[in-house]
């Protein structure tokens, strides 16, 4: 069943209010151990156990037996997700929230310019255009302001 662009939009704009209270928890968390990193494992492990139930859940133990096959590459988004976790933890407890996101969300839209620019991994090339480029320059200038 194909998804509306609409209720695809509000799906991630309520998932990047899930991101911010997430860093926020995630900081709280960090202090309460002592350790940003320890708060990194134990919400990285909170996250493993949902996601194993809801795997086997919904599609079954199945889906495990295929990483065998898989491209090693592929497992980096869990290094990465590592990275991101401890990063926003460091991020939000040093920068606050606002300034955080703000930075967080420049990196990934000039990622995002780069993938899509260069139809990496797969994906259909989308133009550079100076529309583009300046919504990331917007960006930018929210993270200038948010440091004023």
């Amino acid at each position: 069943m194909p998804v509306s662009a609409p209720f695809a939009l509000m799906v991630v704009v309520i998932t990047g209010i899930g991101l911010a209270t997430q860093a926020l928890i995630n900081a709280a968390l960090g202090r309460s151990l002592g350790s940003p990193i320890a708060a990194a494992a134990v919400s990285f492990g909170v996250g493993l156990v949902v996601l194993i139930g809801l795997t086997l859940v919904v599609s079954g133990p199945q889906t495990f037996a295929k990483l065998g096959v898989t491209p090693g590459w592929q497992l980096l988004g869990g290094l990465l997700g590592a990275f991101y976790v401890s990063a926003v933890l460091w991020g939000v407890s040093t920068l606050g929230v606002l300034s955080t996101m703000a930075a967080l969300i420049l990196g990934q839209m000039v990622a995002a310019l780069l993938l899509d620019g260069n139809g990496l991994f797969g994906l259909p090339v989308q133009a550079l255009t100076p529309q583009r480029i300046a919504a990331a320059g917007l960006v930018a200038a929210r993270l200038v302001l948010s440091r004023i």
